[in-house]
């Protein structure tokens, strides 16, 4: 992108804004949020959202030292850990509730949405489980080596439709998500 995208507006706030609020607004028992490369900058524009920030110095060797550190820096009460990137600002509470719910009930280690067999994001990992392999994950891969090698422990939540996954890597999909964001979420900001 060229700039730091989750600082880029998506209605009338920036992207990380929307996905922390979101976060903020689904029952879960705190939300941390890990910043790297434009960590202040980051910082600044969740100011005044119910959250905690914690900063990666790590976060140029790739996507597996902020999960570490997210898993580190959880409350000691947490039983699972619920994973959003801050360039899905399509995710609602509905499909963090569903998700936890689904975590809940069946007792799921691994809990994925999904549409027409297509895994997406978020991703939510039960700690007892799956706190020691994801505090050795190493590079950018993130966590996707888990969920590949125990397709057997995942529990899926089915999606209407493929929107929440769409994210941001490009201007041309930067433009497509302002767009959508207008149709499916702008309007009932």
């Amino acid at each position: 992108m060229g700039k730091p995208k989750q600082l880029l507006p998506m209605g009338d706030k920036p992207m990380i804004w929307q996905v922390a609020a979101t976060a903020c607004g689904a029952d879960l028992l705190e939300v941390v949020v890990i910043t790297g490369a434009a960590g202040e900058a980051v910082g600044q524009a969740l100011a005044g959202l119910p959250l905690r920030i914690v900063h990666n110095d790590n976060w140029q060797t790739g996507q597996a030292s902020g999960i570490r550190l997210a898993v580190t820096a959880l409350d000691a009460r947490a039983k699972a850990v619920l994973f959003l990137l801050a360039d899905q600002p399509l995710v609602d509470v509905a499909l963090l509730n569903r998700l936890v719910q689904k975590y809940r009930r069946a007792g799921a280690s691994l809990v994925v949405p999904r549409w027409q067999n297509q895994r997406g994001n978020p991703v939510l990992f039960d700690l007892t489980r799956w706190r020691s392999e994801l505090l050795q994950l190493t590079g950018d891969q993130g966590a996707r080596g888990i969920l590949a090698a125990n397709p057997q422990c995942i529990e899926f939540v089915d999606l209407p439709s493929p929107e929440v996954f769409g994210d941001v890597d490009t201007p041309e999909e930067y433009c497509q998500m302002q767009k959508l964001w207008q149709r499916l979420r702008g309007n009932s900001q």
